[in-house]
């Protein structure tokens, strides 16, 4: 088996989108390549759903006749919403998974079954059924004095709308006036709803995921909890690469759905 998670800014919401016209986006063409020279019985692609329907999906189209080409039958890609995988955060991941010619007659896949509970950010942080104990102090970002000042007026679950409107024109400058929600601004997050989508950066202006009760961005084990990694599971680097490496992953429960398919798919194969 193959796995390879080709860099999705590429295709994301919160990149330029650019595409095969990014370089990060070619990189796609070096997993082809390696699929080809390891000839693997099954393979497994990982993206963000923004590929789904770039450049009007052609650039999907484009993929799917490389892997076409390359001797693969690939089972229609799905979007995941990692919400229903035990995990507390409204993440969603295109995943493709692959399956050489040959053995295409005698492979059964399915994707996962939903979890039947939605997890919440008081299940990744608190004691209860995701961990055992509450989420450990770690270092992390802090906001400036006057932006501290603004977020500390927002509710909890509430967002710069939720401001005064000299503080809405203060906070969101031009953007005030361009429309459209803008729901990842001057957000605080619920103790009793699923994080946003973590990013690579709690306190970049656009994706703001800031401490339900205390005035502050996410820590770095407050991050990886709601990606679900274990808290033994060390990050190294500068503070703002481990961000960086936590917001970039898959989340961990949603790999061990996917992961628990892939093996039903290989012991099909071997019988």
């Amino acid at each position: 088996m193959l796995a390879g998670g080709f860099p999705c800014q590429a295709f994301s919401y919160a990149g330029n989108k650019l595409g095969f016209e990014d370089t990060r986006g070619t990189l796609f063409f070096e997993f082809a390549r390696a699929i080809k020279e390891l000839q693997p019985k099954i393979f497994l692609g990982e993206n963000v759903r923004g590929l789904l329907k770039h450049d009007n999906g052609r650039t999907l189209s484009v993929m799917k006749s490389i892997i076409q080409d390359l001797g693969y039958t690939l089972i229609e890609p799905q979007v995941l919403k990692a919400i229903f995988y035990r995990v507390p955060q409204k993440r969603e991941r295109l995943f493709l998974i692959g399956i050489r010619n040959d053995l295409v007659e005698v492979a059964d896949f399915k994707w996962p079954t939903p979890h039947n509970k939605v997890m919440v950010l008081k299940d990744a942080l608190k004691a209860g059924e995701l961990y055992p104990t509450d989420v450990p102090k770690s270092q992390g970002q802090t906001y400036a004095k006057r932006k501290k000042e603004i977020l500390d007026l927002v509710p909890q679950g509430g967002y710069w709308r939720d401001l005064p409107d000299d503080l809405q024109k203060e906070y969101m400058q031009k953007s005030y006036f361009l429309g459209g929600g803008k729901t990842g601004m001057a957000r605080r997050l619920s103790w009793d709803q699923p994080s946003l989508t973590l990013t690579c950066s709690p306190a970049q202006k656009q994706t703001e995921r800031c401490h339900p009760d205390e005035t502050r961005p996410l820590t770095v084990r407050e991050y990886a909890r709601i990606q679900t990694f274990p808290d033994e599971w060390e990050f190294v680097g500068a503070l703002t690469s481990q961000y960086k490496q936590i917001g970039n992953a898959v989340p961990v429960n949603l790999a061990y759905a996917v992961g628990q398919s892939l093996i039903g798919l290989l012991n099909s194969i071997e019988r």
